[in-house]
């Protein structure tokens, strides 16, 4: 299977079907977040325990989590794509004004490949609309 075709199913099993137990179809033994100023897991290397702890802690603050692709590139052990996420936030997220509403985020992605797995991520978006989205929407706020 190409690369696109095997991050397109892995998108859709393991991040908007919660499948953790496909997690080892899909990722390499080390998976490293090269950059990815959200993640918590930033700049580490992950096993396949370490990065189902990743997903539980994004689950846990949007279970209502799912990715859409909207554009991908592949060019050799790189796919990037264009993604939007649509959640609903949890109420376990601190100081969050209002819960249970929506939430949209749109970023970009560059996985890479090795032996047909993805073995680390780079990633951007833009987190204004998401704090937003969160209740922090002024200035005064945001301080």
């Amino acid at each position: 299977m190409e690369n696109e075709n095997i991050l397109r199913e892995f998108i859709r099993k393991v991040w908007n079907k919660k499948d953790f137990a496909s997690i080892t179809n899909y990722v390499a033994t080390e998976y490293t977040i090269y950059s990815d100023p959200s993640d918590p897991w930033e700049f580490r290397t992950l096993n396949y325990e370490e990065f189902a702890m990743r997903l539980d802690y994004s689950f846990d603050h949007f279970p209502e989590f799912n990715i859409e692709i909207l554009k991908t590139i592949a060019d050799g052990n790189d796919v990037a794509i264009a993604w939007k996420i649509i959640g609903a936030k949890s109420s376990r997220m601190i100081n969050v004004q209002k819960q249970n509403q929506a939430i949209i985020k749109n970023g970009f992605t560059v996985y890479h490949f090795i032996a047909g797995k993805i073995c680390g991520h780079t990633q951007v978006f833009h987190s204004t609309t998401a704090i937003k989205q969160l209740g922090f929407g002024t200035k005064e706020r945001l301080n």
